[in-house]
C-alpha cells in the first residue's frame, strides 16, 4: 500500500462570512495555502460583504461544542485558533473545552468589524479576558482590542509597546499587538512580547490598498505555522511576511479587494 503524505491539522472556531473575506472562509484559504487541512467549528451565520454585516445568527453554545468535540475525536489539530466568539455562552464552552489541553491556541479577539459591526456582545468581554485569556497561547488585538482590554488610549508604537506588556501581565499570555490601524506611520508596526521575547515587525504599508479579512488571516497563519511545527515567535514573524505578502497581491472581486492568498 502507497505510504500517504501527511498533512497538520489546524481547527478555525469562529464566525461563517457569506462575503468570503473574512471569519472561516479566510482561515480556510489561509491553512490551504500554508499546507494545513483546515477544520472548523462556526460560531456564527453572518450576512456580510467588505461593506457592511447585516445579520448575525448565532449557532447554539452545546452545537459548538459538539463541532469541536466532532473535530478532535477523528481530526485532532496541532494547532486551534479562535476568531468571531459572539457571546458569552459561547466562550464558556471554547474555555471548557480547552482548559487543562495541551494545545497550541492562538485567540484573535474579535470585537467590530472593519464595517463598525459589533462583533462581540459588550457583556462577554470580561468573560473573554477572565476565562479565555489565560488558556491562550497567544492573543492578537488590534489596536482598537487592545484598547478595550487595557483601558488605555494607543497613539503610537510605544504605547503598543506598553499595552502588549499590560495584556502579558494582566492575563499570562503571550501577545501580538497589530498596529496597522496606528495612524501617521509609514509602517505597519506589530509588537510581539511573550514574558521574554519583544519583536518589532515592520512592513512598509501598501498604499491605496483596502483590504478585508487581514486579522482573522493573520491569526489563522500563525497558527497553521505553529501546526507545522515552528515554535511560537518564529511563526508569527512567518506569518508577518504572509499577510504584508496577501495584502501587497491583493485583487478585485466585484467592487472590493480581496487577499491574495
Amino acid at each position: 500500500m502507497t505510504n500517504r503524505r501527511r498533512i497538520p491539522v489546524a481547527l478555525s472556531i469562529a464566525g461563517s462570512d457569506s462575503g468570503g473575506g473574512a471569519g472561516i472562509q479566510a482561515d480556510l484559504q489561509t491553512f490551504a495555502s500554508l499546507g494545513v487541512h483546515g477544520t472548523t467549528a462556526i460560531t456564527c451565520l453572518t450576512a456580510q460583504n467588505p461593506k457592511r454585516v447585516s445579520g448575525i445568527h448565532p449557532i447554539t453554545s452545546q452545537f459548538v461544542r459538539q463541532q469541536i468535540e466532532a473535530v478532535f475525536a477523528e481530526l485532532p489539530p496541532a494547532a486551534t485558533k479562535t476568531g468571531m466568539l459572539f457571546s458569552a455562552p459561547i466562550i464558556d464552552v471554547v474555555a471548557d473545552f480547552f482548559r487543562g489541553k495541551r494545545n497550541c491556541l492562538i485567540v484573535d479577539p474579535v470585537m467590530v468589524s472593519t464595517s463598525g459591526a459589533t462583533l462581540l456582545k459588550p457583556d462577554a468581554v470580561q468573560t473573554l479576558k477572565k476565562r479565555l485569556l489565560p488558556l491562550a497561547t497567544l492573543v492578537t488585538p488590534n489596536v482598537d482590542e487592545a484598547e478595550m482590554l487595557t483601558k488605555q488610549c494607543i497613539k503610537d508604537p510605544e504605547d503598543l509597546r506598553t499595552a502588549a506588556r499590560r495584556i502579558h501581565a494582566d492575563h499570562g499570555c503571550a501577545v501580538l499587538a497589530k498596529g496597522g490601524h496606528l495612524r501617521g506611520l509609514n509602517e505597519a508596526v506589530d509588537i510581539f512580547f511573550d514574558g521574554r521575547v519583544e519583536l518589532v515587525l515592520t512592513t512598509p504599508f501598501v498604499r491605496g490598498v483596502t483590504t478585508h479579512g487581514t486579522g482573522c488571516t493573520y491569526s489563522a497563519a500563525i497558527a497553521a505555522h505553529c501546526a507545522r511545527g515552528l515554535s511560537l515567535a518564529p511563526a508569527v514573524q512567518r506569518a508577518k511576511e504572509f499577510i504584508a505578502s496577501a495584502i501587497r497581491g491583493s485583487v478585485r472581486v466585484g467592487q472590493h479587494q480581496v487577499l491574495g492568498w
